[in-house]
């Protein structure tokens, strides 16, 4: 294994994510989309999830291949995102054809920062002109940190953000993690070592090793509340890869995809938070040996999204208002 030249989800060819945000509403929304449509399965894990259009993504469904993902700040107000990029789709023929009539088909995941200290107080919800705006601005590169769906974003511990990730696999296929990290959990030790650091590359996230022994449950010392999270929760993810995959096995590598987030956030996956994890496949690659690569994909998904969880808090920036403190300003 080896990280791809960006080390970002967009190392998979033929992908590319926008961003949009305001720093003075504290949030914002990300956009993952190709080149063509992709096939998407998804995995819900958390007791609190809000999402759009996924039931169409089980491997029973019509639907093959779907358009775009958001990701999106602003709880149930973010799912309206997905409705900026439905039309953005729509003005350029993108879309399910049905006789005369183009439907994008778009899913959607949401968290919750409405309680982080931005300016929520909107006339009119943003973030169906923020989707369409994130939409606009998709690109191979693209900001980590103190951006798109992780502007607001906050952890147990410290300041949360977007981050991302990347490998490739000796079998030649690239799979790659975007995540919204803001869970009611924490990302890193008291001591500052992250929870993801056994998988860290390169000293991406600071190289500070792995955390100590001892108690886990009193590693955390603090969260944003005793007991229940008054700030925000929910992590949300993207994992994709270049291999060729049908849903039922796009559905298999999201669930693959979920361990990577039980090993870099405690307590992960609790009653609230929304944790969900979309996988997509472009299909470029063929699989080889359909056990063997599948396995290896899945696993290196998992490392992936670990791996993006950890970035996404150290790349995160300060911001007047903040209701917590970035890693850097803490532990750097």
């Amino acid at each position: 294994m080896r990280v791809g030249p960006r080390n970002l989800i967009t190392d998979v060819k033929g992908l590319y994510v926008g961003n949009a945000d305001d720093a003075t509403l504290k949030s914002g929304s990300t956009v993952l989309v190709g080149d063509k449509p992709f096939t998407v399965g998804v995995s819900v894990m958390g007791g609190a999830p809000g999402t759009r259009e996924t039931d169409m993504l089980a491997p029973d469904k019509l639907v093959s291949e779907i358009d775009a993902l958001v990701l999106s700040g602003g709880s149930a107000y973010g799912l309206d995102a997905a409705s900026g990029v439905m039309d953005a789709l729509r003005m350029r023929g993108r879309g399910f054809v049905v006789g005369d009539a183009i439907i994008p088909l778009v899913s959607s995941a949401i968290l919750f920062d409405l309680l982080n200290g931005g300016d929520k107080s909107w006339a009119e919800n943003p973030y169906r002109s923020m989707g369409a705006q994130a939409f606009d601005n998709a690109a191979e590169e693209f900001e980590i940190g103190t951006a798109g769906a992780g502007m607001g974003a906050t952890t147990g511990t410290l300041k949360g953000g977007l981050g991302s990730a990347s490998i490739v696999l000796e079998s030649g296929h690239t799979v790659g993690a975007l995540v919204a990290a803001n869970p009611f959990g924490a990302a890193v030790h008291a001591s500052g070592q992250f929870w993801a650091a056994p998988w860290e590359v390169e000293g991406e996230f600071g190289g500070r090793g792995v955390a100590p022994l001892g108690n886990p449950l009193a590693a955390p010392v603090s969260f944003k509340m005793q007991g229940f999270s008054e700030k925000g929760n929910t992590t949300i993810a993207i994992v994709a890869t270049d291999a060729v995959l049908d849903k039922a096995q796009a559905t298999r590598l999201a669930t693959a995809a979920q361990d990577g987030m039980a090993r870099a956030i405690v307590p992960s996956h609790t009653p609230v938070d929304g944790d969900l994890v979309f996988a997509a496949a472009t299909g470029a690659v063929p699989l080889n040996d359909a056990v063997h690569d599948t396995l290896m994909i899945g696993h290196a998904a998992a490392l992936c999204l670990s791996r993006a969880i950890a970035r996404a808090v150290y790349a995160a920036t300060p911001a007047e208002g903040d209701s917590l403190p970035t890693w850097g300003a803490k532990y750097g």
